[in-house]
């Protein structure tokens, strides 16, 4: 097989944390593999009559914490679909220009390119919402913007937990107790007066046990997930929001919910999924950027990363 040329659309390279970052992960499996390396920043892209292009930089990685990358070469323009595949791992916010980004990456699919994840699915695929396809894998939930609804749904389930549809690493999620007088003010703010869409949840006691995150490629489940544990007094397990963490077995209900998603997961061209699990109940579907490589990698002595190249080697070679 010839020389695999690929790109990475991300943050900024000089700014990301190597020891927990999974995108530095597959970019040191992919060069151990003799690909070439392509950073690729979101203003890098742009589209001119109709072919996606950007501003391409020939990369090399190292694990190592004082020096971990180099430019080789200059910065040189290519079409996107020169390319053999991208990995698009910008990180929210989601918003209108991840959006059109994804546009642009859409143009270049249909000349070829392999994105992982597929464009239009991170497009429409929102990680909170997309929750809904799986309504037997999720705990109670609501979707709405009307604040009189969510009161209902409080009084139903007596406890439950309110957080917007674009958010990550544990931003803006509260939880509202049975005759907590600040419900009011919390549906409010996250609201915005019942001008932004919501979801609330049943609150699911065993987070205090762990947010699990499990890891799906190519629709198959690494068979050990990563239990993010809250810090004391803190309700949010989110390893952004001080949870520490660590492995665990999946367990039998868990591997018979990813083989229920892994037809749709494959049928999206969704190759690299963060699946999150409190007990028994599916609470998001990460399908932007997914984390969690490096530390399971850790824990387990293993190579998540190399997982996902082969997914990508067979996908190429079949194309």
């Amino acid at each position: 097989m010839k020389k695999i040329k690929l790109g990475i659309l991300m943050d900024p390279i000089e700014a990301i944390t190597i020891k927990k970052d999974s995108t530095f992960a597959m970019m040191l499996e992919a060069q151990a593999r003799g690909w070439e390396l392509h950073y690729i920043l979101q203003s890098d892209m742009y589209v001119k009559e109709g072919v996606s292009y950007a501003k391409s930089q020939r990369v090399i990685v190292e694990d190592n914490a004082e020096q971990w990358f180099s430019y080789q070469g200059e910065q040189s323009e290519l079409a996107l679909h020169e390319l053999d595949a991208l990995l698009m791992r910008k990180d929210p916010p989601f918003n209108m220009e991840y959006i059109y980004s994804t546009y642009m990456l859409e143009l270049a699919e249909q000349r070829g390119l392999l994105v992982v994840n597929r464009s239009d699915s991170i497009r429409s695929c929102n990680e909170k919402l997309f929750t809904a396809w799986f309504p037997e894998f999720t705990p109670e939930t609501l979707v709405t913007a009307d604040m009189q609804r969510i009161r209902d749904f409080h009084d139903e389930q007596e406890r439950i937990v309110v957080k917007p549809l674009d958010g990550m690493g544990g931003a803006m999620i509260f939880q509202i107790q049975k005759g907590d007088a600040n419900r009011n003010v919390i549906l409010e703010t996250i609201t915005d007066y019942g001008r932004r869409t919501v979801m609330a949840q049943r609150f699911l006691p065993e987070y205090k046990q762990g947010d699990k995150r499990i890891l799906i490629i190519d629709g198959e489940p690494f068979p050990h997930a990563l239990a993010r544990i809250p810090a004391l007094g803190e309700g949010r397990a989110n390893l952004a929001a001080g949870g520490s963490y660590k492995g665990v077995d999946l367990t039998d209900r868990e591997f018979g919910i990813c083989e229920k998603m892994a037809p749709v997961l494959r049928e999206k061209g969704l190759m690299f999924v963060g699946l999150d699990v409190i007990g028994d109940y599916i609470t998001e579907i990460n399908v932007t950027s997914p984390t969690c490589i490096r530390e399971l990698d850790t824990i387990y002595n293993v190579n998540i990363a190399g997982l996902l190249m082969d997914a990508i080697e067979r996908k190429l070679l079949a194309h």
